[in-house]
């Protein structure tokens, strides 16, 4: 199923063509490279594992060395999918210099592709820096998780007027600053459509609707595999968390009754070797 690398000239070149754009989270090797096979075109490393594989309420615990240690992992399952670091909270906030060289760590230590971060013209700086760096940079709009706090919750953002147009500025604003691509997150979807016709470099969505340019969701949410928050905007593709649950319960109730393991799943020794045993 896989059509080649997918780089960051792809994603200019998908808008162009009108091709969506499918993203995932992955954040292990085994899941990775069943998501690379599947032909998925870009991973994102999020720092959504905080929540769905550390356990944290939020994203703002993430550090550097969580995001590098499972962005390791998933660039040694990926072949042709671009696979994208998420820079986490306090990562790029304070300096320039900060933010470049943490950047640099998933590009060097952690063989990424790109980059993504949270925020507009706040981060115009450091986006600019670490494209002069030559990492490419993946922009990241409206609900930003790491800014939770200041939204007050998970809202869906630009709904008023003003709201709306500093979104439409921002991306402009991104895009100039020489990100690849801009993730638009619980954005009203005909924002996101006009936000979308308006760029050149593509928008994934998440929550944003079916006129951006590609889409992402979370694998956990989208399996099924994590049930402590489900937002409005997830479909359950398939639901492989009841399956997981019914298959340890098979196991333990074999191990119980002693039907597992079977001959077929043990090996075997010589009977003259078992009897100088004695």
């Amino acid at each position: 199923m896989n059509k080649g690398k997918f780089t960051v000239s792809s994603f200019i070149e998908s808008k162009e063509k009108g091709t969506k754009i499918s993203m995932l989270t992955a954040y292990d090797y085994s899941t990775a490279k069943l998501l690379d096979e599947a032909g998925v075109d870009t991973i994102l490393v999020g720092d959504s594992l905080g929540m769905v594989m550390l356990g944290y309420e939020d994203t703002l615990s993430v550090t550097m060395d969580d995001m590098i240690h499972h962005t390791k992992a998933v660039a040694r399952g990926t072949k042709n999918a671009f696979v994208i670091g998420d820079m986490p909270f306090m990562s790029y906030h304070v300096t320039v210099e900060d933010a470049v060289r943490n950047a640099g760590r998933f590009i060097k230590e952690a063989r990424a592709d790109a980059i993504k971060l949270e925020g507009g013209e706040d981060v115009v700086d450091k986006i600019r820096a670490i494209v002069k760096a030559q990492i490419p940079v993946v922009g990241h709009l409206g609900l930003t998780p790491q800014s939770v706090n200041m939204f007050g919750g998970f809202k869906v953002q630009g709904k008023s007027e003003a709201q709306a147009k500093k979104l439409i500025d921002e991306a402009l604003l991104l895009q100039e600053a020489g990100c690849c691509a801009i993730v638009l997150e619980c954005v009203p979807a005909k924002l996101a459509k006009i936000v979308s016709e308006k760029l050149v470099i593509p928008t994934i969505g998440i929550g944003a609707g079916a006129d951006c340019d590609g889409q992402v969701l979370v694998i956990q949410d989208m399996l099924g595999m994590y049930s402590d928050f489900v937002p409005k905007f997830v479909k359950k593709f398939a639901d492989v968390g009841s399956l997981m649950k019914e298959a340890v319960e098979n196991y333990k109730k074999e191990v119980q009754e002693q039907t597992f393991p079977e001959d077929k799943h043990t090996f075997k020794i010589k009977d003259e070797v078992l009897d100088k045993l004695y």
